[in-house]
């Protein structure tokens, strides 16, 4: 009998192990960079519900500072003690600077604007880059609907378009550990260079009054360090004041919204739909500045597409296709000639006067080919 209720046991042993195991292989914490403005870096492990005055009482004595010593810098912004890690919009492999608080001159506080105890983090303060002055004034509150939310073309890991998180780093000496003086409240101001103020706390800036800089990382994999970039897809909105498709009249959550004065709006599906159309019947334009891009499908002026990454909506073999005749494009109107090599139309830029070249660099033909301008 023994035997039987030792046998039961250690199978009951053997699933609650299994149940423990299975358990403690789930991960619920980030893997966060504490990175000061001396250079010195720690690696800490951080549960999303812990709050940034735990932060610090764990960091400071591994960089020989006391906890009230201590600012936590994030994306622009000194975060509260009362700021809740799960609230900061961080992923695995985030960096986070921690610098020594000290005083900073009252003139340059006022030209700040940025209260020294702290904000809330940009992720819940900023709201959608579409609204008006006078839309923000009626919507003081940021809910979920009027948060920003941006797009991005992720090119390194993910090869796609994903979200995409904003960040913000020093336009002279490139640190993170710079806050800054206003949040973004249009497009021009996360594009432009030198629109929005801040201070910086490296030490080569040592906290004096810089131009802030505006990035965007890809919200959808592992941070891979500060020089992990992704391309911002600014026409791709969230449809927030509901506009129907100029094609479909369908009303959709994420929409493209065209560079027109009329601000003309399709659903991605359409978009892709009329960029498809338009390689198919090669009647994209070719534009010596733009590249080779479309405009608003209504003809309205100054709407053509200036960022080519939206392109990137396409399939793999469409826009494998749009580089081809872009390229294509580029050379015949530089007074090139392309390949007439079958599989081939490699592009050659000829003297004036040629009529027989060699495409050493395309199909490997060595003989020389009679070619005429394909205009």
């Amino acid at each position: 009998m023994s035997f039987i209720f030792a046998f039961f046991r250690s199978i009951l042993d053997r699933i609650l192990n299994m149940f423990s195991s299975g358990t403690q292989s789930i991960k619920n914490t980030l893997n966060i960079y504490i990175k000061t403005n001396t250079g010195k870096s720690v690696n800490v492990d951080l549960d999303p519900k812990m709050d940034i005055k735990n932060v610090k009482e764990l960091v400071a004595p591994k960089l020989g500072m006391q906890p009230q010593e201590v600012k936590i810098i994030f994306a622009g912004k000194e975060l509260l003690d009362t700021t809740i890690i799960a609230d900061c919009d961080l992923g695995d492999q985030s960096i986070l600077h921690a610098v020594r608080s000290k005083p900073i001159g009252i003139l340059s506080m006022q030209s700040a604007g940025s209260p020294s105890e702290g904000s809330m983090p940009m992720c819940e303060t900023l709201v959608d880059l579409q609204l008006t002055l006078q839309e923000r004034e009626d919507n003081k509150t940021v809910n979920e609907k009027n948060k920003a939310h941006f797009y991005v073309y992720c090119g390194s890991s993910c090869h796609g378009m994903k979200a995409g998180k904003l960040r913000v780093r020093c336009g002279h000496c490139k640190s993170g550990a710079v806050t800054v003086a206003r949040d973004p409240c249009c497009w021009e101001d996360v594009l432009t260079p030198d629109r929005v103020e801040g201070h910086c706390e490296s030490t080569q800036c040592n906290g004096q009054l810089r131009f802030c800089q505006f990035y965007f990382r890809c919200a959808d994999h592992i941070s891979q360090g500060e020089e992990d970039e992704a391309v911002a897809l600014y026409l791709i909105k969230n449809n927030i004041k509901e506009v129907p498709c100029l094609a479909c009249t369908d009303v959709s959550n994420t929409v493209l919204v065209f560079p027109c004065s009329e601000g003309h709006v399709t659903c991605l599906d359409c978009f892709r739909q009329y960029c498809s159309s338009r390689l198919r019947e090669r009647r994209f334009h070719s534009d010596k500045n733009l590249g080779y891009t479309l405009p608003c499908p209504a003809g309205c002026d100054n709407s053509f597409i200036e960022e080519t990454h939206h392109f990137r909506l396409l399939s793999e073999e469409e826009y494998a296709q749009y580089q081809r005749f872009g390229a294509e494009e580029f050379v015949l109107q530089a007074g090139g000639v392309l390949c007439p090599q079958p599989g081939c139309g490699m592009g050659i830029l000829v003297d004036g006067g040629c009529t027989k070249v060699a495409c050493v660099n395309g199909c490997g033909v060595q003989s020389p080919l009679t070619v005429t301008e394909n205009k």
